[in-house]
C-alpha cells in the first residue's frame, strides 16, 4: 500500500482480501493497544492503589466515552465524506472538510473543558460517587478533561490516517500512545505513588503523544491531506448536515459504552452493592477489549466501503461488507471461546482469591455476561456499513437500540425476573434483539438494491 486510499498495487491481480486485511489488521492493532493499555492501567491502579480506586475509575469512565464520542460523532462523518472526495478525486475539497472540522473539534474541546471543571463536584455525584470514591473520581476527572483536546484531535487523526490511506501509520501512533501510557503508569502510580491522579497524567500525556505523532505526518510530504487555509465564512451547516448523522451511529457506539457503564453502575449499586462494580469494572475492561475488536474490523472495512462508493462500484462494496462479515463471525467464536476458557485467569489479574465467594460470583457473573461477544460485533459492524453507504437512520437506529432504549428495558426487566443474576445476561438478551433489527435493515437494503439501477443508488453532490 502506498499512502494513498487505494494504491497502484490493488490493482485486478492484488485480491480483495489482501486490500481488506491490508487495513483491517492495522485497525484491529491500534483497537487491541489502546483496549490493552487501557487494561493495563486498571492493573496498576487495582494492584497498587486498592479496588475502591478501581471501582473509581470506572466510575468516571462515562465522562471519558463522551469525549471519545463526540470526536467520533465528527470524525466518522468527516471520513465517510473525504474518502469518498478522494474517490471523486476532490482532493481539494476532501483538504478543506479536513481543515475546518479540526478547528471546530479544537473549540468544542476547550469549551468542554471549562464546562466539566465548573461542575466537577456535580458531575461526580452524577456519574454515581459514592463517599469512598468521591475524591478519587473528582481528581481523576480534574486531570483528564484538561487533555480533552488531546483526545479528540489524537483520535480525529487517527482515523483520518487511515482515510489518507495510511492505516499502518495509524497503528504505529497508537502504540506510541500506549507504551508512553504504560511507561508513565509504572513511573507514576509505582514510583512516585501518585494513586489515580498518576493514572490520569499518564493516559493524558500519551494522547499529547499520538497527536504529535499525527500531526507531524499531516504537515509531511507523505500525506495525501493537508492542512488549507480557509476563512470562517466558509464553514457552511451544510457540510455538517451530512458529517453529523453518518457520525451520530459511530457515535452512538461509543457513547453507548459509556451509557451502559453509567447504567450497569447504577443498577449494580442498589441491587448488588460496591462489590459489584468491582466485578464490573473487571468485565468492562475486557468488554472493551472485544468491542474494539469489532470496531477495528469495521473502520478496516469503511474507508474501502466509502471510496469504492464515491466510484460508484457497488459490487465492490459489497464484497468488503461480506469480508469484514467472514473475518468477524471466526473472530466473535475466538473471543467468546477464549474468555469462557480462561474466565480464572483473567479475574485473578485484578482480584486475588483471598475472598473465594467474591472471587466465584465474579467467574461465574463475566462467563455470562461474556456470551453476549458472539452477537454484539454484527450489531457494531452493519451499523458501520451502512454509515459507509451514507445511511445514517439505519445505522443510527441501530445504534441507539444497542445503547439505549432496547439495553435500558432489557437490563431492567432481566433485573425484575432474575434478580443479581439478570445484569449478568442482559447483553446477550439486547444484543440479540438489536441483531434482529439489523438483519431486517440489511434485507430491506438488498432488495432496494436488486430493484434499483446503479445511477438510483449513486450518491449525488450536496
Amino acid at each position: 500500500m502506498s499512502n494513498h486510499l487505494i494504491s497502484k498495487k490493488s490493482k485486478k491481480n492484488t485480491s480483495d482480501i489482501k486490500v481488506f486485511l491490508n487495513y483491517a489488521i492495522p485497525s484491529i492493532t491500534a483497537m487491541w493497544v489502546f483496549s490493552i493499555y487501557t487494561m493495563v492501567d486498571g492493573l496498576f491502579v487495582a494492584n497498587y492503589v486498592g479496588h475502591e480506586a478501581l471501582a473509581a475509575i470506572n466510575i468516571a469512565m462515562p465522562t471519558i466515552n463522551f469525549i471519545f464520542a463526540l470526536s467520533l460523532l465528527f470524525s466518522t462523518g468527516t471520513s465517510t465524506i473525504i474518502a469518498i472526495s478522494l474517490g471523486r478525486k476532490e482532493v481539494d475539497q476532501a483538504n478543506k472538510t479536513f481543515s475546518i472540522n479540526s478547528f471546530i473539534l479544537i473549540i468544542m474541546s476547550f469549551s468542554i473543558s471549562v464546562l466539566t471543571i465548573l461542575n466537577l463536584e456535580s458531575l461526580s455525584e452524577f456519574l454515581g460517587a459514592t463517599a469512598a470514591t468521591k475524591e478519587m473520581i473528582m481528581d481523576y476527572l480534574g486531570i483528564i478533561i484538561c487533555f480533552s483536546v488531546f483526545f479528540i484531535i489524537s483520535y480525529q487523526f487517527e482515523v483520518l490516517v487511515k482515510t489518507d490511506g495510511s492505516p499502518k501509520l495509524a497503528t504505529i501512533g497508537v502504540i506510541s500512545s500506549a507504551l508512553t501510557n504504560v511507561v508513565l503508569d509504572y513511573i507514576f502510580i509505582v514510583k512516585f505513588n501518585f494513586g489515580v491522579k498518576g493514572a490520569a497524567y499518564a493516559t493524558g500525556i500519551s494522547q499529547i503523544v499520538s497527536t504529535a505523532f499525527f500531526m507531524s505526518y499531516f504537515l509531511s510530504s507523505k500525506s495525501k491531506l493537508a492542512f488549507v487555509k480557509f476563512k470562517l465564512s466558509e464553514i457552511k451547516i451544510s457540510i455538517y448536515k451530512r458529517i453529523i448523522p453518518l457520525g451520530i451511529a459511530d457515535s452512538l457506539t461509543e457513547l453507548s459504552a459509556g451509557i451502559t457503564i453509567f447504567i450497569f453502575n447504577q443498577t449494580i449499586l442498589s441491587v448488588i452493592g460496591e462489590q459489584g462494580v468491582i466485578t464490573y469494572t473487571i468485565i468492562s475492561y475486557a468488554n472493551l477489549l472485544v468491542i474494539m475488536t469489532m470496531i477495528g474490523i469495521t473502520q478496516g472495512m469503511q474507508p474501502l466501503v466509502s471510496y469504492y462508493l464515491g466510484k460508484s462500484d457497488f459490487e465492490s462494496c459489497k464484497k468488503f461488507f461480506k469480508l469484514a462479515m467472514s473475518m468477524l463471525f471466526f473472530v466473535s467464536i475466538l473471543v467468546c471461546y477464549m474468555s469462557l476458557s480462561k474466565t480464572s485467569a483473567i479475574i485473578s489479574a485484578f482480584i486475588g482469591q483471598g475472598d473465594q465467594d467474591f472471587f466465584n460470583y465474579s467467574v461465574n457473573a463475566f462467563r455470562f455476561f461474556s456470551l453476549s461477544f458472539l452477537i454484539v460485533g454484527f450489531n457494531i459492524l452493519i451499523s458501520g456499513y451502512f454509515v459507509s453507504l451514507e445511511k445514517p437512520v439505519e445505522a443510527i437506529v441501530i445504534s441507539l437500540a444497542r445503547g439505549f432504549f432496547v439495553l435500558v428495558i432489557t437490563l431492567k426487566l432481566m433485573v425484575f425476573i432474575f434478580g443479581d443474576f439478570g445484569i449478568w445476561i442482559a447483553p446477550l438478551v439486547s444484543e440479540s434483539i438489536v441483531l434482529v433489527i439489523s438483519i431486517i435493515f440489511i434485507v430491506n437494503y438488498r432488495k432496494k438494491t436488486r430493484c434499483a439501477n446503479f445511477s438510483e443508488l449513486q450518491i449525488t453532490s450536496h
